[in-house]
């Protein structure tokens, strides 16, 4: 004579009760497990009047000797920059300067020079269209 267990009650089955609370955490979940590409990019694409803002502005190397700076400007853009020196000195007495503007063509190469009466604190360029 052969016993026959009983079933099982709690099993997770799709007619039963225990299923939709699985599929409820398994759609809640899943937008989560997509990848950041399969996302939409509707926020962040360009409009369609507008064009793509073209790049900008020269890159500049600035060096302390002393107290004396000098900063070499390199523009690649075809667009012109206008590229001024500041120095900041570190004696509380001592000027701090705001240089010219100088116009850094494209593919041109600009030097400008600053400087303090003693030591200098900080030096860096500004650019301006």
């Amino acid at each position: 004579m052969r016993l026959s267990q009983p079933r099982c009650k709690h099993r997770l089955h799709w007619s039963g009760f225990a299923a939709p609370p699985v599929v409820l955490l398994l759609a809640l979940t899943l937008p989560l497990a997509l990848p950041q590409e399969a996302a939409s990019h509707t926020t962040t694409a360009p409009r369609a009047g507008e064009p793509a803002p073209r790049p900008f502005g020269a890159a500049c190397r600035t060096a302390v000797d002393g107290s004396s700076v000098t900063a070499y400007c390199h523009n690649p853009y075809p667009e012109t920059d206008h590229v001024a020196l500041h120095v900041e000195c570190e004696r509380w007495w001592d000027i701090d300067t705001d240089g010219p503007r100088a116009e850094a063509g494209p593919a041109q190469t600009v030097r400008l020079t600053g400087r303090c009466w003693k030591e200098v604190r900080s030096a860096w360029v500004s650019h301006r269209k």
